[in-house]
């Protein structure tokens, strides 16, 4: 491999890293995401799930952050391109929105399904 190759590969990594410290430091909902990873990543721990119940539960949480990101992107494109209110914008901004509450109420939903049986279990 090239260095102009590794180099473009780090360029790329930081710009990344930039805009997930970005939505860490300018989005509420980072902040909310962030509480519900670490409740579901204690609870995997505490009730010992299975290896696929721990894929299942990396893989909505990385779908709920990734949602989250690309709708703070369109989010801040829109609000470059236009600082009129146009009902095109708005539209854009509530379609973002509205991925992540799917990717929010699937993970929850999949919560449920892996945590209550075992909390049912611990407690009754």
């Amino acid at each position: 491999m090239s260095s102009k190759f590794i180099r473009n590969r780090n360029v790329s990594f930081r710009n990344a890293f930039n805009g997930i410290i970005h939505g860490f430091v300018d989005e509420i909902n980072f902040k909310i995401h962030l509480f519900f990873t670490i409740l579901a990543v204690l609870l995997s721990v505490i009730l010992k799930i299975s290896l696929t119940e721990w894929c299942l539960i990396i893989i909505v949480i990385g779908m709920v952050w990734s949602t989250e990101l690309i709708n703070t992107a369109i989010e801040r494109a829109v609000d470059l391109y236009t600082l009129e209110k146009h009902p095109l914008a708005k539209q854009s901004k509530d379609i973002a929105a509205g991925a992540v509450l799917i990717s929010a109420i699937t993970s929850v939903m999949i919560g449920v399904i892996i945590f209550l049986p075992k909390i049912l279990i611990q407690f009754f």
